[in-house]
């Protein structure tokens, strides 16, 4: 046995041993038809105001779906610009917010839809004088750009 046989082997059974462990990890299971009253939803309070995280799990056609409801002080935002691979979808419940979309500033309120493209800069702020609640869907594809 040569030294380059040995080494191949040590590969081999190395790529067998990483394929194996990879085998022995549980894959999520794809998220099924549901559905999430808000009754039973949670708030978590935080320095904006508060946050109920619905789900955040791989579905058919989806590598991950994530969805949460914000709700957001009077004259605060959720965070500063900022960008992600992930597409994302808005859907203002309560209140009125400004949002950054494709660089210009838009106003708008209760029923409206956002949608923020991947790798786009955006934010949101509450500019009324009520608490704003919205809506968020993002999701990750084999499409989605990786960071």
């Amino acid at each position: 046995m040569t030294r380059r046989d040995l080494f191949v082997a040590l590969i081999a059974v190395a790529l067998t041993l990483t394929g194996v462990k990879a085998m022995q990890q549980p894959k999520p299971a794809n998220l099924g038809s549901q559905v999430w009253d808000w009754k039973d939803m949670t708030a978590r309070p935080n320095a904006y105001g508060e946050v109920r995280s619905v789900v955040r799990a791989p579905t058919v056609t989806l590598d991950e779906l994530e969805m949460h409801i914000t709700t957001l002080k009077p004259g605060l935002s959720s965070h500063p610009p900022h960008t992600h691979p992930n597409e994302e979808l808005l859907i203002v419940r309560e209140g009125t917010v400004e949002v950054l979309v494709a660089g210009e500033k838009k106003r708008v309120g209760p029923g409206s839809i956002v949608f923020q493209a991947s790798n786009q800069p955006h934010m949101l702020t509450n500019v009324g004088d009520v608490p704003a609640t919205y809506h968020v869907v993002n999701w990750k594809s084999p499409l989605t750009p990786k960071q």
